[in-house]
């Protein structure tokens, strides 16, 4: 029997802002980088998009980015859209889906 040996792309989880237009992902966590978003209550960024849905197991695809800079990027997550700024994006992790191309 061969033993196949998984590709340390698809393990390792990368952030959401190194993905292109067309790609696909599975978020596995929010980085919470203690800066504020702006807001009344000061929340955190990283609270912010758990709320907006972006929690581990759920898929998403990138739809489009701004040229140039890919500032912000269009992002779809369920049945919802979202335009993220590259720090926002940043601090989503994602780990792509076996044989996609990085």
């Amino acid at each position: 029997m061969i033993s196949r040996v998984p590709d340390p792309l698809t393990i390792l989880p990368v952030s959401l802002s190194t993905l292109r237009k067309g790609e696909t992902a599975v978020v596995v966590g929010v980085r919470d980088d203690h800066l504020d978003v702006g807001d009344e209550v000061r929340s955190a960024l990283a609270r912010r998009l758990l709320e907006l849905g972006f929690i581990p197991g759920e898929a998403l695809t990138v739809i489009g980015a701004i040229w140039p800079g890919d500032d912000p990027i269009a992002v779809r997550l369920g049945r919802s859209m979202f335009a993220l700024r590259q720090r926002e994006a940043a601090a989503v992790m994602v780990t792509r889906p076996a044989g996609a191309l990085p």
